[in-house]
């Protein structure tokens, strides 16, 4: 079923033009503030504007945060307190990301609908269970939970039943058993899946067991279509020629550094080269025994679609996050300490009872990893087999690293794009250019 009309019941109150009347500006200080609960100063924008109801003056409140471990959002929400119209909606204030990302998430309990998500207008929502779809752009974007956004679906489904069952029964009754099934979905008698599909990237759901793998989470970040180029209003641009980089690239650069030693003057050397190598035959996973602190100096080599695990904290870190790294073992973990510690859903009034212990303890345990106070595994899984691990002991084997080259599955295949890439026979059929 496509929900092409499921609007918010408030959306009739969009604010319009402000009116000069009442504006109160927020607080003094940078203009996108973390989200704190704590943080007195961070009150939101008050404008006088026109409610679209009853034509009469409500108030819109705008509330520009920063949320840490997402990005920059403007929050706004419209009143009227003459006729009760009320609408809130978010929207991102970051840039498009490089790549869309798709969240499929599978409830199982009543838990699952308290998870935080965040809906841009740019995302499609689907219950595929239900053959149900919300389609991009039909709703303004919104924070919320994911029984807030069946509620939300629900409420625009029945917003026209009034005039349907005037003029065609048939199809209100049929709406308002699907709109039985939504409500039936809040009870959870049964699992069902959620996804929502995000080209702009600008889109999240929470995962409450951070900094641990979430089982009923998977996030799978792609590349945008043309279609979907064209939908967010972005073009191709057509390559420029840089001379001044092709130049750089047969230069070897050099600045003045201290040594890491002796701390004695030093020059260092650096030469500007270009990624993009191939994806290698086979997958590589790479186990390290961490054992002393000498092994977080190790270098390290971390592509975009490497995994990290570390199983002794039961933390895995997926692909495309943190993104690609040339950076020490000690370096990495540092990054993972302050990607985990930063999540707003595990802080102030959003988190649970006992996550912040949880993420105290999981902070306190790495720091130990890091001080060489606690053993611990270090895997990469990379399987475009593009990441690297120093070996301390070459030529000869590191008797604490292990380096296993596997064959990779369908799915891994699929996420890396080589089931559709064909790269033998492909001139066959191709039409003569001219």
């Amino acid at each position: 079923m496509l929900a092409e009309g499921a609007l918010e019941p408030g959306t009739p109150a969009a604010p319009a033009a402000p009116s000069p009347a009442r504006v109160r500006a927020p607080a003094s200080g940078n203009l996108f503030r973390p989200i704190s609960a704590e943080d007195e100063e961070q009150q939101p924008t008050e404008i006088e504007s026109l409610c679209m109801n009853c034509y009469r003056n409500g108030v819109t409140r705008l509330l520009l945060t920063k949320i840490p471990f997402f990005r920059e959002i403007i929050v706004s929400s419209f009143s009227c307190e003459h006729c009760g119209w009320n609408n809130t909606e978010i929207q991102s204030a970051g840039r498009i990301q490089d790549q869309g990302v798709r969240y499929t998430l599978t409830v199982r309990a009543q838990e699952d609908m308290n998870r935080e998500v965040v809906k841009t207008e740019s995302a499609t929502t689907r219950i595929p269970e239900l053959d149900f779809e919300i389609p991009a752009f039909s709703q303004k974007g919104a924070l919320t939970t994911v029984e807030g956004l069946i509620n939300r679906a629900i409420s625009g489904l029945e917003q026209d039943q009034p005039m349907r069952r005037a003029s065609e029964e048939t199809i209100a009754e049929r709406i308002d058993e699907f709109i039985v099934k939504l409500q039936e979905l809040k009870q959870v008698a049964s699992p069902f899946t959620l996804i929502i599909d995000d080209p702009s990237g600008n889109s999240f759901v929470e995962n409450p067991f951070a900094p641990q793998k979430d089982e009923a989470l998977v996030i799978t970040h792609y590349n945008r279509t043309s279609k979907q180029e064209e939908m967010l209003g972005l073009q191709a641009e057509a390559p420029e020629e840089k001379p001044e980089e092709d130049d750089l690239r047969n230069e070897v650069l050099q600045f003045n550094t201290n040594c890491p030693e002796c701390n004695a003057p030093a020059q260092t050397n650096m030469k500007l080269v270009k990624s993009g190598g191939a994806v290698e035959p086979l997958g590589t996973r790479i186990t390290l025994h961490i054992t002393d602190p000498s092994d977080m100096t190790r270098d390290l080599l971390k592509s975009e679609t490497c995994s990290v695990e570390i199983p002794e904290l039961e933390f895995e870190l997926g692909m495309a996050v943190l993104g690609g790294k040339f950076t020490t073992l000690e370096g990495l973990l540092k990054d993972i300490r302050e990607l985990v510690t930063k999540n707003p859903f595990t802080l102030g009034d959003s988190s649970s009872p006992g996550q912040a212990e949880k993420l105290q303890e999981f902070s306190q345990k790495l720091d130990q990893i890091i001080e060489g106070s606690m053993k611990a595994h270090f895997i990469m899984d990379d399987p475009a087999g593009n990441s690297y691990l120093q070996n301390v002991y070459a030529p000869e084997d590191d008797p604490e690293m292990k380096v296993e080259c596997y064959t990779r599955t369908f799915d891994q295949n699929e996420e890396l794009g080589l089931n559709d890439m064909k790269t033998e026979g492909y001139e066959t059929g191709l039409a003569p250019q001219r």
